[in-house]
């Protein structure tokens, strides 16, 4: 697995969205919370830009007029025909036994982590032939 620097802590606003891209692959990348999460950008219904949906909460009711609302923030609209999926998950509401928004783990790391190796660099044999004459000035 490789990790990609894709943002900085406080480019996306709290409730926001970006859109980054990863090895050509477009990806929607949210701050829900203080919790930041990634899918596909590509709405696996018709191909809208989820970057773009509305982030709302889930809803559900047991019966006629009662709701029960949870979890704000955390299910993604499709701006195009409003599909619903699961940021943490990217399970779609609409039709969850066969369309799923593919997500991606993210973490939040201090920059001193990740200059942090193992890093490998090339290297070369590096040699001097001569003699040389050097002036030292104070």
């Amino acid at each position: 697995m490789t990790r990609h620097v894709v943002a900085k802590v406080g480019d996306i606003p709290e409730n926001g969205s970006k859109l980054v891209k990863v090895k050509g692959r477009p990806i929607a990348l949210f701050h829900v919370d203080g919790e930041y999460f990634a899918i596909s950008n590509v709405c696996p219904h018709e191909g809208g830009s989820l970057c773009h949906g509305k982030l709302v909460g889930l809803i559900r009711s047991k019966e006629p007029g009662v709701y029960e609302r949870s979890r704000p923030f955390e299910m993604l609209q499709c701006p195009w025909h409003g599909w619903e999926f699961d940021i943490r998950t990217g399970q779609s509401y609409c039709d969850p036994d066969s369309i799923k928004a593919r997500s991606y783990a993210v973490t939040v790391k201090d920059g001193a982590e990740l200059a942090e190796g193992p890093f490998v660099a090339e290297t070369f044999p590096v040699s001097v032939e001569g003699q040389y004459v050097l002036i030292e000035m104070k």
